[in-house]
């Protein structure tokens, strides 16, 4: 079901300079009010900008448990060898934390294989390998035991609920260390502009009160702020 919309490489630049507080202002603004996953990130220097791959668990059933991880049936490992570059693998765990939902070796992975990061709502092991990793994380807690005792994967690349949100195979995952915000494709490439142009605007306004100026005229700006910022922004094209 992946609607196979992307971005414009300037588009999916700029995401990697806008915080998940924007995106979601933006995404309000255009109607989606239930956008973000208030995730942990493991990394939380790391930015992650991806598109959703997602993979579904239910709770286990013992005539169905694989125990041995077959690579060749398993959907967990059939999605690990199938994700692509610039995905982020998003996990559906119905927010149970009873047992991990992914672990390190598989997260090297999914890396080596171009992912662009991980989140679910359940919880991992190896949290230790992960922050050593590098690898852009997102989880909701961390749980030694393995995956079989409690889930069962069953499908990959479906619609899917993370962390309370809807998730669409091919939507925009931004993730910065607040959590991470879906974003539906087909208005990604102008959350992306807009989003960007908020962030360079507010930061113009943040210098400004840094430097000593009341709030009041600036924040929100006023007619004269707000020209001073226009012709500020007409000199400085070359930002992205």
């Amino acid at each position: 079901m992946d609607n196979q919309i992307r971005l414009t490489p300037a588009s999916f630049q700029k995401l990697h300079h806008v915080s998940t507080a924007t995106l979601t202002t933006q995404l309000i603004n255009k109607g989606f009010q239930n956008t973000f996953l208030p995730l942990t990130a493991l990394s939380p220097q790391k930015r992650m900008v991806g598109y959703a791959f997602t993979m579904r668990y239910v709770p286990v059933r013992e005539d169905l448990t694989d125990t041995q991880y077959n690579n060749n049936v398993n959907v967990q490992r059939v999605a690990v060898e199938t994700i692509g570059e610039d995905e982020v693998m998003v996990i559906d765990a119905r927010g149970d934390v009873r047992a991990a939902s992914f672990g390190h070796i598989l997260a090297t992975r999914i890396q080596a294989r171009g992912a662009a990061g991980l989140v679910t709502d359940g919880a991992l092991r190896d949290t230790i390998g992960f922050q050593e990793l590098g690898f852009p994380t997102y989880i909701k807690a961390a749980h030694a035991t393995t995956s079989f005792v409690i889930h069962h994967p069953l499908e990959m690349q479906i619609p899917i609920g993370c962390a309370g949100v809807l998730i669409m195979p091919g939507d925009v995952i931004v993730g910065d260390g607040e959590g991470v915000v879906a974003i539906p494709a087909h208005v990604a490439e102008a959350v992306a502009h807009d989003g960007y142009e908020q962030e360079v605007r507010e930061d113009f306004f943040q210098q400004k009160v840094a430097a000593g100026a009341p709030i009041l005229g600036v924040y929100p700006p006023n007619e004269e702020t707000e020209a001073e910022y226009k012709q500020w922004r007409a000199n400085n094209k070359d930002l992205l």
